[in-house]
């Protein structure tokens, strides 16, 4: 049995401080095996631009000031994604025996864990297929359409992720909306009038309200279950919290 750390976060936390923390996680990986599930919520609403994006091209930085959305620069690729109302998963590793040696191996093992957990919460999810020219090229959200291998119900994406990987470690974190709010992503990136949004949340998918807590264990259950790995429930610790603030300060002193 595989044992892994968890760390789930009951308190949100800004936008600049979470992805300082996978940070982190990311970059103390030791040369031995090691994996990290954590789960996050977010302080307030946030887009996160992927780590090659231009900000100009694909957020809507006055809309974003003027109702109290941050920014941030994720440590990983991918397309920008509007936090909100959401779960948030991270997954940081440098296990090849558990997930493979490529970017697609451990992207797709990852996903199916997820699907079990959607399963446990009595949701029937599927991993999708490829998309469309468009969103692969273009400047569209994340949530604007499922990419390969991401997950989907009834064609429509319910957790978008991003990776990021050097040699065997990985950082893999994703967004799993609790509720969703198709105007605010609209107001707050480069959607262009008439373009569809194919996205859900765990609230409409079920019928009903549904909170954090409640998200947060059948998911961990799903990863257990996935990876038949057991857990050992850790929060950081104040030499660790100090190190993930140097790196939250020195990535709002870079380049946006």
């Amino acid at each position: 049995m595989q044992n892994w750390r968890l760390i789930v976060h009951e308190s949100p936390l800004a936008g600049s401080l979470n992805m300082a923390v996978d940070e982190f996680l990311f970059l103390e990986l030791p040369e031995l095996p090691r994996t990290t599930l954590r789960f996050y919520q977010w302080i307030r609403p946030t887009a996160s631009l992927g780590a090659n994006q231009k900000l100009e091209r694909v957020v809507n930085a006055e809309f974003c000031r003027r109702n109290g959305i941050d920014i941030v620069r994720r440590p990983t690729g991918g397309k920008v994604v509007l936090h909100h109302d959401e779960i948030t998963y991270a997954v940081v590793s440098n296990d090849e025996s558990i997930f493979g040696p490529t970017l697609g191996s451990s992207y797709r093992r990852i996903s199916e864990a997820l699907v079990t957990g959607l399963g446990k919460l009595g949701l029937r999810a599927s991993l999708a297929g490829p998309p469309p020219p468009d969103y692969a090229k273009g400047i569209l959200p994340c949530f604007s359409h499922p990419a390969r291998d991401e997950i989907e119900i009834a064609g429509r994406k319910i957790v978008g992720s991003a990776q990021k990987r050097t040699g065997r470690r990985f950082l893999q974190h994703g967004s799993i909306p609790l509720r969703h709010d198709e105007n605010l992503l609209r107001s707050a990136t480069s959607y262009e009038k008439g373009e569809g949004i194919r996205m859900t949340s765990l609230s409409a998918e079920l019928g009903r309200d549904i909170g954090f807590a409640e998200a947060a264990g059948p998911l961990v259950e799903g990863f257990a279950e996935a990876f038949g790995a057991a857990f050992d429930a850790r929060a950081l610790g104040e030499a660790e919290w100090e190190a993930v603030r140097r790196i939250e300060a020195a990535a709002a002193a870079g380049p946006r």
